[in-house]
């Protein structure tokens, strides 16, 4: 079954959480849920998150992007482009399509934008 990951900020943690469960559903695989680590007080930790994370990105068949993010986010977004993977760009309003904010990178082949709701990006993803 194919691999995913989904990078996003803390502040979308249930929504990371609502997408990872239903991916998981329907039979894919999460490389690594990074919404599990909690109290990170040293530079040490921060590294081997790091280190996990871009692993992830690397295992992962195709990456979903929830916004709005941060820098991890984006350097995610990065990676997951420079490998060559299938990228589902998640945008509650569309914000990504304003060209006063938006990055030359959302607007790429591989990736794929969504609008809507969660079920909306769901529903997107069907390889």
């Amino acid at each position: 079954m194919m691999k995913f990951y989904i990078a996003s900020s803390f502040k979308n943690i249930d929504k990371v959480r609502y997408v990872s469960k239903k991916l998981k559903d329907k039979g894919f695989i999460h490389t690594y849920d990074w919404t599990i680590n909690k109290n990170i007080t040293t530079l040490e930790e921060l590294k081997e998150i790091g280190q996990e994370e871009k692993n992830a990105v690397m295992e992962s068949d195709f990456v979903v992007i929830v916004l709005p993010g941060g820098k991890g986010t984006h350097i995610e977004l990065g990676i997951a482009l420079g490998q060559g993977k299938k990228i589902f760009l998640y945008s509650p309003d569309g914000a990504i399509d304003n060209f006063e904010t938006t990055s030359t990178f959302y607007h790429l082949p591989d990736v794929e934008k969504c609008y809507g709701t969660l079920d909306d990006l769901l529903n997107k993803i069907t390889i």
